[in-house]
């Protein structure tokens, strides 16, 4: 029993060794720094959105104690994932797991660098589910949580399997603070967006809301218990110049439900960037519909 468990952990330090030079330092906030992954050995960082507070004045420290500068290549607020580009160039990346290779019940290791050594806890996967939207409208291609420690500084830092792939991007800042982590799959979408457009393209309505319970009358003609009201609409918006106001209640987009936000953004696509959309909504206490053509934040 004591061998098993002394080959045990000297497996997961061997783990620990082989994946920490992929594990750097990220400086980007006046607080403790946060981590982040080498995504390529041409100098690429990927770390977590949130913990970079400006665009300007990045510092990435390295396994070999070095500091460099780095720039923002993007950023995406609604899956907090930012790459960033580098002066260090040459280390070489970590291997990526494949979409189905975690399970529930298997070892992991979640790595930080908020210091100048790497940091390791140590945990299980403890529930694996279907695709989800995150609050601000991100697509995640699979929830993925563990019960291992994320401490201060961890955010941006990898998900590590006992083959020491990373499963993916661990972060706090998703869920109110309950520690996820954006699988492999949704990290790579990203990348390769903020590779091309330094964002991640999505559908733009221009609208405030908030989900209201309809009038029995109403629910029972719109066959739903909710909408969602619009508490602003901001002007020369997509939603303004489909002659949305303050004060309707969308129910359906595109034919579909939209009883609240996270549903709304969902159906947000890139896809649906520039074409035309039927918006359902209530006003005055009559349905009525309108199209909308469907904008791109940012342009």
């Amino acid at each position: 029993m004591a061998t098993t468990l002394f080959n045990l952990s000297s497996d997961l330090a061997a783990l620990v060794a082989a994946a920490g030079p992929g594990v750097v330092r990220v400086e980007g906030r006046r607080r403790l720094p946060a981590s982040g992954i080498v995504w390529s050995a041409e100098g690429l960082i990927l770390t977590a959105h949130h913990v970079l507070e400006e665009d300007a004045s990045i510092a990435v420290g390295l396994e070999d104690g070095r500091s460099v500068q780095a720039s923002l290549v993007g950023r995406d607020p609604t899956t907090d994932l930012a790459l960033l580009k580098s002066q260090a160039s040459g280390h070489p990346a970590p291997e990526w797991a494949g979409p189905d290779s975690a399970r529930v019940g298997h070892l992991v290791l979640a790595l930080g660098r908020p210091g100048p050594g790497v940091l390791a806890t140590l945990g299980v996967v403890s529930a694996l589910g279907d695709p989800w939207r995150t609050p601000l409208g991100g697509r995640i291609d699979r929830l993925l949580q563990t019960d291992a420690a994320m401490y201060p500084g961890f955010s941006g830092g990898p998900l590590v399997d006992a083959g020491g792939r990373i499963l993916g991007l661990n972060t706090t800042a998703i869920l109110r603070g309950l520690p996820v982590t954006v699988p492999a799959p949704t990290v790579r979408g990203v990348v390769e967006a903020l590779l091309a457009h330094g964002r991640v393209r999505r559908g733009y309505l221009g609208v405030g809301a908030q989900p209201v319970r309809l009038p029995t009358p109403l629910e029972q003609q719109t066959g739903q218990e909710t909408g969602l009201l619009l508490v602003s609409v901001e002007p020369g918006s997509p939603a303004a110049q489909g002659g949305l106001l303050m004060g309707d209640t969308i129910v359906t987009l595109d034919g579909q439900p939209v009883r609240r936000l996270e549903e709304l953004l969902g159906q947000l696509t890139e896809e649906r960037i520039g074409k035309a959309m039927a918006i359902r909504f209530i006003r005055g206490g009559q349905v009525q519909e309108r199209g909308v053509v469907i904008g791109s934040r940012g342009e």
